[in-house]
């Protein structure tokens, strides 16, 4: 019995005891709503029991709810959320949930991470609850497995691949960045974030569907913007809830995509230069098509939105961490002007070699990206057992001399999801633990980092000599926290 049979039948008891109804129909109805709850509250202590044995440590929350009202915290930190920081503080790196009546899995611990993603498509698949599969549609591409997964990626690689990428997008990103710079220099301050997102979804835009649409207005960009901020928000979708505003976003984009869509259809000569919407028009117009025209639009949105969403954020912690570390700026400016002086031209156009040849902006691009959570998530489901056998501490802050647990391990049963996070930044300061598969076996490790460090002084003759380059290599825990 669902939640609309049991309204239904709650309105029809109340309904009945005012109108005089038999008392014995009342007491029928009232049995049967306890056996319901009866059974819904049995149900989730079976489930506790069942997966108390296979699970790791961690808490399910309230019934039916779980722990989804914590979890729906807003934070501005560029860390991990503080819902996840504390349950890894208290439980470890890997623990259970329950979010938006879904029993989760959480791991932020990087190998275990490298683990599941290693067994994409095996024992492992792409999976959203479905609060978020509601915001992606019916067909998206987190539903494509197998054939239709990589035929869809291929279809992205026709717009996005190398040669593109070297031939056209650099032009096109410094032009777009030059107009951006020069519009901000009369402004006496800039909202980096939403300003950063503006440019790239320009650029995102133009890319997929044309930059002589007229969609490209300042609605979509607003569709957009409302499909975003409601994207990590309770699902309650009515109007004036901000996940009702996502809706609303996203149903808005896709009807304008749907609309140039047509057009371009209507179109019988091939351009020149082929956008995302090109691409698809071509697939579509085929006998046997790869996908479909609804998963086509669907694949189009959300490659809009983590183009210019992702990208922002990026650059956005970027310029935050190059801002509190003046050192790694100075760098960064060095190796700039070291090619503006091999120019003729200085004000020219950057090169692909010259692209190629910046080493330490790369480096602090994935530096970045490591330390600020650009996509929080990712979602997993297991699609068989995957057992992972594991030694449990049930002290977790005591550096020596803690009790250890063997337990039967990290249980993966078929159907269960799984939540990867970002590792954690922390602090060398302070006793942490490490995880690390060995053959499917994981050790879990209480150490204090200053410890390492303390040894390999008291081997020095004098200790405050430079660190050299063995004493570097031997540092093997401080290079898992890193």
């Amino acid at each position: 019995m669902g939640f609309r049979s049991v309204r239904m039948l709650v309105s029809h008891l109340i309904y009945g005891i005012n109108v005089g109804v038999s008392p014995v129909f009342v007491v029928m109805g009232t049995t049967l709503i306890g056996i319901w709850l009866f059974h819904v509250l049995l149900k989730h202590i079976n489930r506790r029991r069942r997966l108390q044995a296979v699970l790791p440590p961690g808490s399910m929350g309230l019934p039916l709810i779980g722990e989804t009202l914590q979890f729906f915290g807003r934070s501005a930190s560029l860390d991990v959320l503080p819902f996840f920081k504390r349950r890894m503080e208290r439980y470890g790196p890997i623990f259970k949930t329950n979010l938006i009546g879904k029993d989760l899995i959480v791991s932020l611990d990087p190998d275990v991470n490298h683990y599941v993603l290693q067994q994409e498509e095996k024992a492992f698949h792409i999976w959203f609850p479905d609060s978020f599969m509601k915001l992606l549609g019916e067909e998206n591409i987190a539903r494509c497995y197998g054939s239709l997964h990589k035929n869809t990626r291929n279809l992205i690689r026709r717009v996005f691949g190398p040669e593109n990428l070297r031939l056209v997008l650099l032009h096109d990103m410094q032009g777009a960045v030059d107009r951006c710079l020069s519009s901000w220099r009369d402004s006496p301050s800039i909202e980096l974030k939403p300003a950063l997102s503006s440019m790239i979804f320009g650029i995102a835009a133009k890319w997929m569907i044309g930059y002589e649409a007229s969609v490209l207005s300042g609605d979509l960009w607003k569709n957009f913007d409302a499909f975003n901020q409601g994207l990590l928000s309770f699902p309650l979708n009515f109007p004036g809830t901000a996940f009702y505003k996502c809706m609303q976003g996203r149903n808005n984009v896709m009807k304008t995509l749907k609309e140039v869509l047509d057009e371009r259809r209507k179109k019988a000569e091939t351009p020149e230069r082929m956008d995302f919407i090109d691409v698809i028009v071509s697939e579509l117009n085929k006998q046997n098509p790869a996908l479909s025209e609804n998963l086509a639009l669907n694949v189009l949105f959300l490659l809009i939105f983590a183009s210019f969403e992702t990208t922002s954020s990026g650059l956005t912690a970027a310029l935050k961490f190059l801002s509190d570390n003046p050192k790694a700026l100075k760098e960064l400016e060095e190796e700039h002007q070291k090619i503006l002086e091999r120019r003729a031209d200085p004000h020219a156009e950057i090169t692909w070699e010259e692209y190629k040849s910046m080493k330490f902006t790369s480096h602090v691009i994935n530096e970045s990206l490591r330390l600020a959570n650009v996509a929080p998530v990712l979602f997993r489901k297991a699609t068989q057992d995957v057992q992972i056998k594991a030694i449990f501490f049930n002290r977790l802050k005591v550096v020596s001399g803690g009790d250890m647990v063997f337990g039967p391990g990290l249980g993966f049963p078929n159907g269960f999801q799984v939540q990867l996070e970002p590792k954690n930044k922390l602090s060398l300061n302070e006793p942490i633990f490490y995880m690390k598969i060995e053959n499917f076996d994981i050790i879990k490790i209480i150490y204090n980092p200053q410890e390492e460090h303390q040894q390999i002084l008291e081997r020095r003759a004098d200790p405050h000599t430079e660190i050299t380059w063995e004493e570097n290599k031997s540092m093997k825990f401080t290079s898992h926290v890193s």
